[in-house]
């Protein structure tokens, strides 16, 4: 059976997460994320192709998160409480515990700062959580019979999983964001080796390779020690969860070293709210933060404080991490508007910024004026900083995986398409291994591992126990393999048991799967066997077995003692045995019988299966009748061909 995979969100594009897979009649989306570009219907994936009237309760098995990103996790709340999906709902602890903040601080933003309609209200999050399943790393989930997922550490952010998913003989893996790199606050994503149809993994980084980590830190630092130490403001935009905690313990480290007392501020209670879960959480991070969790907790913060929006103004400098991480509107942009325009002051970007943000014009090179709206035009005056600091794997960390996991088959998800393209090129090229980057909307189909269990009757397995043996003669021009018989050289009767049990696969409605026997099976049937086989009588001239009476035919068989006109019979035993070496050719007095050909004198006057009615000479003509089943048609044709002295082929 084929795995279908209906991308919804992510394809060729970073953000708003959702693929729906359909695997031996089970039905899973993966991630419900939202395009954060957008603030009309682009923002939510087209759920009418999951179900066209909207029962995506019968459409769906169930849905699994990765990780708590709004571009992963941003529709959920909307899909489950104003469309109507009910369904169970599968994530990590971690994930359910910090989901709500997340999503509660977006509807704020969106809602109450920047009067956009509101797509789900609080109760609607308290809702959808209710929904949700939380599992833990490694711990194998039966979602129903048939249908097994299995987190394994991503990295990324606090909580991130891969999940494997299996149904049947049919497995697939879909990474979500992640990380093959460990950082200071969170490990390496770790997988076993699984036999995989299917690889479904994002591609945000999928042509970079980053430097290394400690350059990458040193120059952040160096940027950011820089400006502060020339009375400017250092705003760093960024979620409040993930890299903010990266940073900030690498600040905290280098204001210890440093003997500074510049401030550093938090923008908002999301942030405080979410180191209070590292620390809850200890045992999702780094193993570092973990080994010395007992003597220092890595996210008691002392350098950094809550900022108040007064102090947007204030005098003096200090570093800022404020949220949403691209500047798309909330409290960063606020900061931004008030900051951009002085040359003291530094944005810098630690990761990656979507299409269509004031965090991706930055990036694509310094402007000296950003369209804030159509009506709105800001001067940008302030250093600008991009730091490769994103959670996500680079494209060694992509190639990487894939030759560790090995699938059948790859579809990249989440990445800009020149990139894609580029790297879907070098898993063909470099791995050879069938890769797709479908756009949004587009359906993948690939062909998938499927087994059946199967019984055996014990009719069928006595069967299988007969002997099958198989006669025939060894060459004789190998001295080494013959013996030696009144002065002559004697091949060797070579014998084989080509024993193979030949039964009938039955699936019984409700019943496992089974094979039986033939005679078995006729009799489930309520009928009799019925054979069909092909018949043909025709002359042969004597003068063509005329070499073979003076033939001892005693030697040749035991069974060789005939009279009169059933003499021919054994003569043409001896003239086969000549002509068909190796073949398993046995007489029993009256018909000489090859596999299930059959032949025999005919002693009828008018035979059924004769096509002349008489030889032009009867003295000089006897007649053979033969049979055979539909089996062995060619040797049946090659044998009447070397009896009637044609010219024939091998076998």
């Amino acid at each position: 059976m084929a795995i279908e995979c209906l991308v919804l969100g992510a394809g060729q594009q970073v953000g708003k997460s959702c693929v729906v897979v359909s695997m031996n009649g089970k039905r899973i989306m993966f991630d419900c994320g939202m395009d954060m570009a957008y603030h009309d219907h682009r923002r939510h994936p087209d759920f009418s192709r999951i179900s066209e009237y909207g029962d995506f309760d019968k459409a769906l098995t169930c849905i699994v998160i990765t990780h708590f990103h709004l571009d992963h996790i941003g529709a959920l709340p909307y899909f489950t409480e104003v469309c109507g999906y009910r369904g169970p709902i599968y994530m990590t602890y971690p994930t359910k515990a910090l989901a709500p903040s997340m999503l509660e601080d977006y509807r704020k933003v969106m809602v109450e700062r920047r009067g956009e309609e509101e797509q789900f209200t609080s109760e609607h999050i308290v809702e959808c959580m209710k929904k949700v399943i939380a599992v833990d790393v490694k711990q194998t989930v039966q979602v129903d019979k048939d249908l097994m997922i299995r987190a394994y550490y991503a990295g990324h952010v606090l909580g991130a999983a891969m999940f494997y998913t299996k149904v049947g003989d049919s497995a697939i893996v879909y990474t979500g964001d992640y990380n093959m790199t460990p950082d200071r606050h969170l490990g390496a994503a770790q997988i076993d080796r699984l036999q995989l149809d299917l690889l479904i993994t994002e591609s945000t980084y999928a042509t970079t390779i980053r430097d290394s980590k400690y350059g990458r830190e040193a120059e952040f630092l160096k940027a950011v020690h820089k400006c502060v130490l020339g009375g400017g403001k250092v705003l760093i935009p960024t979620f409040a969860l993930g890299r903010a905690q990266e940073l900030c313990i690498l600040l905290e480290d280098y204001w210890e070293r440093m003997n500074l007392k510049i401030p550093i501020y938090f923008s908002s209670g999301l942030t405080m709210q979410a180191n209070m879960y590292y620390k809850m959480l200890i045992s999702w991070t780094s193993q570092k933060v973990k080994e010395t969790y007992s003597t220092r907790n890595a996210f008691d913060f002392k350098h950094v404080l809550n900022f108040d929006r007064s102090m947007i103004s204030a005098p003096g400098p200090c570093v800022l991490f404020a949220t949403p991480g691209w500047i798309s509107g909330g409290f960063s942009l606020e900061v931004f508007k008030q900051w951009a325009p002085s040359e003291m002051n530094l944005i810098t970007l630690p990761g990656y910024c979507a299409a269509g943000t004031i965090g991706h014009k930055l990036m694509s090179g310094k402007p000296s004026k950003i369209d804030l709206d159509k009506d709105t035009q800001l001067d940008v005056r302030c250093q600008i900083h991009q730091l490769s600091f994103s959670p996500h794997t680079d494209a060694k960390g992509i190639m990487d995986l894939v030759k560790f996991l090995s699938p059948k088959h790859v579809i990249l998800v989440h990445g800009e398409k020149p990139k894609m393209a580029t790297l879907k090129g070098r898993i063909y090229s470099e791995l050879g291994i069938r890769c797709d980057d479908p756009a949004n909307n587009e359906t993948v189909c690939i062909p998938s591992t499927h087994h059946v269990e199967v019984g055996a009757s014990n009719t069928f397995i006595r069967s299988s126990l007969n002997p099958n043996f198989n006669f025939s003669k060894m060459s004789s021009e190998d001295e080494s393999d013959s013996r030696l018989k009144d002065g002559k050289f004697m091949p060797w009767l070579q014998v084989k048991d080509e024993r193979a049990a030949e039964g009938i696969l039955v699936e019984e409605k409700g019943k496992r799967a089974k094979i039986v026997h033939l005679d078995e099976f006729l009799l489930m049937l309520g009928e009799k066997k019925h054979d069909i086989r092909f018949a043909y009588c025709f002359p042969i001239n004597t003068d063509n077995l005329e070499d073979t009476k003076s033939t001892d035919v005693s030697s040749s068989s035991n069974a060789l003692s005939v009279s009169g006109r059933s003499s021919w019979l054994p003569m043409l035993y001896i003239k086969l045995s000549d002509e068909l070496s190796g073949g398993n050719i046995q007489y029993f007095g009256e018909q000489i019988q090859v596999e299930s050909f059959s032949v025999s004198l005919c002693l009828k006057d008018r035979c059924p299966y004769r096509i002349v009615d008489s030889p032009p000479n009867k003295c000089e003509a006897v007649f053979f009748c033969c049979a055979w089943s539909i089996a062995d048609e060619k040797l049946a044709w090659k044998i009447i061909s070397i009896l009637e002295n044609r010219n024939y082929g091998t076998l």
